[in-house]
């Protein structure tokens, strides 16, 4: 296929971007009537596994995935936002672990959805959730899980009737300006995928607040309720995974992704496939908690051109994290890597301006030796470095802006070069902050996200 081809996809969602008002505006009235117009695809979907949460959700997905697909089923994913591609946000179903959607299948997609919606105001991402309906109701498969935008309620995903599971992730404070300033208020809108008799799972949750609008919700709709801590929880033990509950007690090698809290994610998801009336043996367990894969999130950088810049021997991890709440999950998965194998550590961070950035940096105080800000030129939403840097500093961290990541690796480099004298181990880097930031890392590195 030649580079013309391949960019099809790319070019209708830049007419779209062009057309339609970026972000979201939640109502499910425009998405609505655009499905009507196609035939409501939405309604013809295999089994959905539907999943929300501030944080956890994309874990969950992939390790619901890998469950359907150890077992030998083919399922159809909805992931966003993407890292490089927009075809990321598509996995289409295929025997093994799927495929992303051909860019020519996914271009013409999108020209039948913009043709039905008829130059109508609507924001692209409604358009690109329709086209995701109607590619999965086109294309056969045993199950679907689908990632929710934002919220919950009112997101555009929303419009599923019956799903075999709703899956509620951990919740804290993020997207006040849509959601509420109150995690009660957050969980309320995150409860609105809850629908009457439909299977619930709740994943681990920080606050007992969220935890009691989830459970109250559940029940008020009469639906079958898995609560993590009460019907089902996993624990280390022994460099190993332990799951249990009401049915079953597994013995499982720890998840392929780093980080404790994946423990509790990967717990929600064997929940939820177990909830949606897929069978979970104990060699499927153990199959995908080996093959899982979460691109982006807590992920070591492979060796490429920009990891080249970095300090000889350093260990790059990245993750595209952007909350207080993801901060905390990052610095424990980091405090377990410094207890493995004790480095200094630097962050090189870039965030935008929806975000808590000094409550996301909060977590590292006391953990990162020095923080290189840097601009996200690829969101127009961007926090200029030196602001950035600023909110560091009010975290209690050193920080200083710098113009990009291959510069703030280059610094690094020339600085420890200068000081060091062969009694300190190589330092551990973590890029992170924002999506957008780890999908520009990911192109400039040559590494594919998938």
């Amino acid at each position: 296929m030649s580079d013309a081809a391949e960019n099809l996809a790319d070019r209708a969602i830049d007419r779209l971007m062009a057309l339609h008002p970026k972000g979201f505006d939640l109502s499910l009235e425009r998405i609505t009537r655009l499905l009507g117009r196609l035939g409501d695809p939405h309604l013809r979907l295999p089994p959905v596994i539907h999943v929300a949460g501030t944080n956890g959700k994309g874990s969950a997905t992939a390790f619901s995935r890998a469950l359907i697909e150890a077992e030998g089923r083919s399922v159809h994913v909805h992931t966003s936002p993407h890292l490089v591609n927009w075809r990321e946000r598509f996995r289409l179903a295929a025997p093994g672990n799927g495929r992303l959607v051909d860019d020519a299948v996914l271009a013409e997609a999108i020209e039948r959805v913009a043709e039905a919606n008829r130059g109508e105001t609507i924001t692209v991402f409604e358009i690109l959730t329709a086209t995701m309906f109607l590619l999965f109701s086109e294309h056969p498969a045993d199950a679907a899980v689908i990632e929710v935008g934002l919220g919950g309620r009112f997101d555009a995903t929303n419009v599923i009737r019956a799903p075999a599971v709703s899956v509620i992730m951990p919740i804290s404070l993020d997207h006040e300006a849509y959601l509420g300033d109150r995690v009660e208020l957050i969980a309320a809108e995150k409860a609105g995928i809850i629908k009457r008799g439909c299977p619930v799972v709740v994943g681990q949750q920080p606050f007992d607040a969220a935890r009691e609008v989830l459970a109250d919700t559940a029940e008020r709709l009469a639906c079958p309720l898995s609560i993590y801590g009460e019907d089902f929880l996993a624990f280390e033990e022994n460099g190993r995974m332990v799951y249990q509950d009401h049915d079953c007690l597994f013995d499982l090698p720890l998840p392929r992704l780093a980080g404790r809290h994946q423990i509790a994610n990967a717990a929600a998801a064997l929940a939820a496939v177990k909830a949606a009336g897929f069978p979970v043996s104990l060699r499927t367990a153990e199959a995908a908690m080996e093959r899982v894969s979460w691109p982006g999130r807590m992920q070591r950088l492979a060796p490429g051109p920009l990891a080249e810049l970095a300090p000889k021997g350093a260990e790059i991890w990245i993750d595209g994290g952007h909350n207080p709440g993801a901060g905390e999950a990052i610095a424990e998965a980091l405090a377990a890597e410094e207890d493995r194998s004790p480095r200094p550590l630097f962050l090189i961070a870039g965030m935008i301006n929806t975000k808590d950035q000094r409550g996301y940096f909060r977590a590292f105080e006391g953990m990162a030796r020095h923080v290189y800000t840097v601009p996200v030129d690829s969101s127009d939403a961007g926090v200029p470095n030196a602001e950035l840097a600023a909110r560091a500093m009010e975290a209690g961290l050193s920080a200083e802006p710098v113009h990009s990541v291959a510069n703030a690796l280059m610094l690094l480099r020339d600085t420890l070069d200068r000081g060091r004298d062969g009694t300190e181990p190589p330092p551990r880097i973590l890029i992170c902050g924002s999506l957008y930031l780890i999908g520009s890392v990911l192109a400039e590195n040559n590494t594919p996200p998938v």
